[in-house]
């Protein structure tokens, strides 16, 4: 793990759309519908920032910044992601998961939950890094989101913020999370977990 410690690099975390049309006809027998694939947050939908955010493409894979907390549990997985940047040290990812299987991914969302605990307690191992975890408790949206908080600072004086969360709506998994430079008193809770309210309810 690289010992540089910046928001929206890798060790930062070490912490869709549905046009509506109306059906003319009626579809063959034994056809199967396509469910619509999952929205993504707009950069307007992020918590607000000073300079403003700027949405990247919504692209497959794995964005680097989560590999190192989810990289081994999303193997297997087919992920799209979408990454927000602002003109300033702070950066935000979307990773979407659609599993399919509303008990399978039940059990996804659950070991990410659980990752992010883990990646904090393996950051906080390095000798050059102290990291702190925080619980922000669970949002009330489709099958349930969870906000995590962490903190990093680094033997060379760098310190960063981040915020994560884990949502579910049936089959599909969520992982929304958010970094800057600064300690838990510059995290935006508040707006971040209205943040991930809507991410989970765009996802169907």
């Amino acid at each position: 793990m690289p010992k540089r410690i910046r928001a929206g690099t890798l060790t930062a975390l070490a912490v869709v759309g549905l046009t509506a049309g109306t059906a003319l006809c009626a579809a063959p027998a034994g056809a199967t519908t396509k469910a619509p694939a999952p929205k993504f947050l707009a950069a307007s939908e992020l918590p607000p920032h000073p300079s403003g955010w700027t949405a990247g493409k919504v692209t497959d894979g794995v964005p680097d910044e989560m590999r190192y907390c989810f990289g081994v549990t999303l193997l297997g997985y087919d992920s799209r992601h979408r990454t927000f940047r602002t003109e300033l040290d702070t950066g935000a990812q979307q990773l979407t998961v659609v599993v399919g299987d509303s008990r399978k991914a039940k059990a996804l969302a659950t070991r990410l939950d659980r990752e992010v605990r883990r990646c904090v307690a393996r950051m906080d191992a390095d000798p050059e890094i102290e990291a702190d975890h925080r619980r922000y408790g669970s949002l009330p949206v489709e099958e349930g989101a969870r906000v995590h908080g962490f903190a990093t600072r680094a033997s060379w004086g760098a310190m960063d913020v981040h915020l994560v969360s884990v949502g579910r709506d049936g089959g599909t998994v969520t992982v929304v999370q958010w970094g800057q430079m600064g300690d838990f008193t510059h995290a935006p809770v508040k707006a971040f977990k209205k943040t991930t309210t809507t991410a989970v309810h765009k996802l169907h």
